[in-house]
């Protein structure tokens, strides 16, 4: 009989690494980078539950899904870094938000005081 666990994780762990760059880039579209340090946090956690959880497989999935959440954090500041040199769209709405937030900020011309 064949022992087919191998070959499934490492189908699961190119599954898993495989979506985890198109959702840091909808990550980054749609909240920012700014949130990389809570998704740094959670694939933590997800590492740090693995080590209690009994029984292979669900060990190594929480494993393979908080080390893929860490790279993506990781990873979040640099796809930010990607859109700012026109590599990927930017958030025309997130531009709107922040112009919102921050009334005046880039202002050059002095306005009133």
């Amino acid at each position: 009989m064949m022992n087919t666990t191998g070959i499934l994780f490492g189908a699961f762990t190119f599954l898993a690494i495989g979506l985890g760059f198109p959702w840091v880039i909808k990550l980054e579209y749609y909240v920012g980078a700014h949130v990389a340090w809570a998704v740094g946090a959670l694939g933590a956690a997800l590492v740090l539950a693995s080590l209690f959880v009994s029984g292979f497989t669900p060990s190594a999935i929480l494993g393979v899904l908080g080390g893929t959440l860490i790279w993506g954090a990781t990873e979040l500041p640099a796809q930010e870094e990607r859109v700012a040199k026109s590599l990927f769209p930017a958030n025309p709405c997130k531009k709107a938000r922040k112009a919102v937030e921050r009334p005046g900020a880039g202002d050059t011309e002095g306005g009133e005081s």
